[in-house]
């Protein structure tokens, strides 16, 4: 069987961010990049899903700018896909073009049985690439999975749902599958690994090899501002009684929380 796992380049949370002179993106600079957790989920059930099956190939997707994103498809190489797929393209793309990209990238695959995702990003959280790319595609898909079994070419999902509930979900055929972190914990690459992976297939595609190359964006920012710095601490002075009406005061006029 062939799976698809779909991976994001996104800043390190540890990463202090910056905008641009125009505010309109963030500056690039400086920043440490690392590959989408949720997606290293969806990389990790992959190879587990071929540990069982050992006749599976996993294939390794990302789309982004070459001389960045092609760290995180050789980490994805190194923890144990067989092949890789880079899609050259600009920061700028919103999330229904990557989403036509992947699945422009994934149809040209041929046959295929599973997709993993992440099920969302941790950059902009949007949580939307998953399901628009199984609509292109005309597949089914589920999100925030937290379990998953596949047997007798079906597979069945657990999902997290509000209130604390579970949905069990059976899907047939050709799927996409967004992970959560409760799904599985990644494993770390090793040296050997990482050796292996640069001898593994990683092959480039354009956006003009796609037909997609000038496709205009959806969605454009006009405007990014970072959080206000916190107040500094204000420390009550008093014994309890007095620091216990004081700090009721400020609830009410500074903090307005009563």
């Amino acid at each position: 069987m062939k799976i698809i796992v779909c991976v994001k380049q996104v800043p390190d949370t540890e990463t202090k961010i910056n905008l641009s002179s125009d505010s309109q993106s963030i500056d690039s600079s400086g920043i440490k990049w690392i590959m989408n957790p949720y997606d290293k989920n969806g990389v990790e059930e992959a190879l587990t899903l071929k540990a069982a099956q050992p006749d599976s190939t996993v294939v390794a997707v990302s789309v982004g700018p070459k001389a960045r994103v092609t760290s995180t498809l050789r980490e994805a190489l190194a923890m144990g896909a067989d092949e890789a797929i880079l899609i050259d393209a600009p920061d700028t793309i919103d999330a229904h073009q990557t989403a036509e990209i992947l699945a422009k990238v994934i149809s040209s695959e041929g046959s295929w049985d599973l997709c993993f995702t992440g099920h969302l990003a941790i950059d902009d959280n949007a949580a939307s690439v998953s399901q628009m790319v199984a609509e292109i595609l005309n597949v089914p898909h589920t999100t925030v999975v937290s379990k998953f079994n596949f047997a007798s070419g079906s597979c069945t999902v657990e999902r997290e749902i509000e209130g604390g509930a579970r949905e069990v979900v059976e899907m047939r055929g050709p799927s996409v599958v967004a992970a959560t972190k409760s799904l599985n914990k990644p494993r770390y690459t090793n040296p050997m690994g990482i050796m292996k992976a640069k001898k593994k297939p990683l092959k480039e595609v354009t956006l003009g090899d796609l037909g997609l190359e000038g496709s205009a964006a959806r969605v454009l920012h006009e405007n990014f501002q970072l959080p206000a710095d916190k107040p500094p601490v204000k420390m009550i002075d008093g014994d309890p009684s007095q620091q216990a009406k004081m700090l009721v005061q400020l609830l009410r006029e500074e903090a307005k929380v009563i």
